[in-house]
């Protein structure tokens, strides 16, 4: 699999300019690709450097997916169906996406969790075996480096999934850490996993994939994890995730079985492919972050709207980087929030400016698009707390025109995760 780190960035105009043309496509359709600005960066690092494939590749080509470059790698930003179809067929049926491109790793040792903690805000202690969860991490200013999922497997690992645009960044996090613990006599390691990684979404994708397995799904709630064999397709990881806001699961796959895994599910009707495109509107609609956008190294959890990643066991020791920033904020010492914005009218775009009804300037959208199933225009965005209460009336700066728009709660549109009754 590849993912390998360069060392220089240089002018790679042709490269650019394919680059330049694609990201115009998918901003003139109204598509945030997931943290574009470290995207850009990571693929334009070297001369040598091309586009990554991920073992879908040719299926993709094959099935009519539409190339783009993110992140370093060529993946499909939509198929043939519209993005309005894919995005509505995943919320009443499911959909399959490739996220190949995300940073796979295991961490391994008896002191696995000593080294997780020190680098993320949650309590990776508490989790029970195949249990996960969303955590961050951040540096010493209390800001996000990256957020990722951290499962404590039954096998004696943890398996963690994290961003493909801070691919680089999180692996010598990870591995400074490994190194330092190491020399201080620590029992930890570090292993970059070359699976395939799948995401099969939508509210009949546990019936779907049920076909494929002999382990009883019903099982397996929300944010839980096994290894199993699907569609014959032995050593998967099957995940109780998803980027969507619908109930799924993340299939964490050998590289070689991925297309075969691919084809037995796409035979189900309920299944379509479904790419970058989709995948950006559901989970705005879902009101999760992108990061680079709506969180990133200056933004904290509590700015974030992220509070509930915080351990409460860690809030109490104040063990992890940039706690005597993030844990003051907690009592309200917080200057701005992230929140939801609706309007009718223009999209409202990443950058656009967010006005007081006095038309004063008080904060910056960072993600927006025409939501599919409220018919209405979502975004999220950052102002000062005073204007944060869910039904605020603001204004939304959009082509110079200034149109009406309220904070709303989030998601947008409800979640439905599965968790056992």
């Amino acid at each position: 699999m590849p993912g390998r780190v360069v060392a220089s960035l240089c002018r790679l105009h042709g490269l650019w300019a394919m680059m330049r043309q694609a990201v115009s496509m998918v901003a003139h359709l109204g598509f945030r690709l997931r943290a574009l600005p470290s995207a850009l960066s990571r693929s334009l690092s070297s001369a040598q450097d091309v586009l990554h494939r991920t073992p879908l590749y040719d299926f993709h080509l094959a099935h009519g997916g539409k190339m783009v470059a993110f992140a370093g790698w060529s993946l499909p930003v939509q198929y043939q169906d519209s993005h309005m179809d894919l995005h509505l067929h995943t919320r009443q049926h499911c959909s399959l996406f490739d996220v190949s491109h995300m940073l796979q790793t295991k961490i391994f040792g008896s002191d696995r969790v000593k080294l997780m903690e020190s680098l993320v805000v949650g309590d990776i202690a508490e989790l029970r075996p195949n249990q996960g969860t969303l955590s961050l991490f951040t540096n010493e200013a209390g800001g996000i480096l990256d957020d990722l999922i951290v499962t404590n497997t039954s096998e004696g690992y943890l398996y963690v999934v994290s961003n493909a645009g801070c691919w680089d960044k999180d692996l010598a996090l990870m591995q400074n850490k490994v190194r330092e613990l190491q020399n201080k006599g620590s029992d930890v390691g570090l292993e970059v996993v070359d699976n395939a990684l799948l995401a099969l979404q939508g509210p009949t994708a546990a019936q779907v994939l049920q076909a494929g397995v002999a382990h009883d799904l019903r099982k397996l709630p929300f944010m839980t994890s096994a290894v199993m064999e699907v569609f014959g397709v032995a050593g998967c990881r099957v995940t109780r995730c998803g980027y969507t806001g619908e109930d799924g699961m993340e299939i964490s796959v050998p590289a070689p079985g991925a297309v075969r895994l691919a084809t037995a599910l796409l035979e189900n009707p309920e299944v379509k492919l479904a790419g970058l495109a989709a995948r950006d509107s559901l989970r705005l609609e879902a009101g999760l972050c992108l990061y680079g956008n709506d969180i990133d190294e200056h933004t904290t959890p509590v700015e974030g709207s992220l509070s509930w990643t915080l351990g409460k066991r860690r809030r109490a020791a104040m063990d992890f980087p940039g706690a005597e920033v993030i844990v003051p904020q907690l009592k309200g010492k917080v200057q701005r929030r992230r929140v939801g914005l609706m309007c009718e009218g223009a999209p409202m775009r990443a950058h656009s400016p967010i006005l007081n009804v006095e038309g004063t300037r008080i904060g910056t959208v960072t993600s927006g698009c025409p939501s599919p199933c409220l018919k209405k225009n979502v975004a999220m965005g950052y102002v000062p707390l005073e204007y944060s209460r869910p039904g605020t009336p603001l204004l939304v700066e959009v082509r110079r025109k200034q149109q009406m728009a309220v904070v709303s709660k989030m998601p947008f549109v409800p979640t439905n995760y599965y968790t056992l009754k």
